[in-house]
């Protein structure tokens, strides 16, 4: 599986369901993920693992193509924690 249409199929044979279901259905997550982290909060699924927000500080940084010392910005990033479930999967 290497992209959302794949996801997609298989969520739908999986599911038995259409295509087009699968579809609305892993939009609606992946939406619900969005605003409950532009919220703050965590989404965690047992067994697959946590989706959260991390704080990444103010620092300097340089420009590559004219080495000039620039300011970057504080910002939210979005992180992911494997749940063991998952590590146990892949190992």
């Amino acid at each position: 599986m290497s992209n959302k249409s794949d996801l997609i199929e298989a969520i739908a044979k999986s599911a038995d369901i259409s295509k087009a279901a699968a579809g609305r259905a892993l939009d609606a997550t992946i939406e619900s993920i969005k605003k409950s982290l532009k919220k703050g909060e965590l989404v965690s699924l047992v067994g697959f693992g946590t989706f959260y927000v991390g704080k990444r500080a103010a620092r300097n940084g340089r420009n590559p193509r004219t080495g000039a010392t620039i300011k970057i910005k504080a910002a939210k990033v979005p992180k992911f924690r494997a749940g063991k479930g998952l590590k146990d999967a892949v190992n």
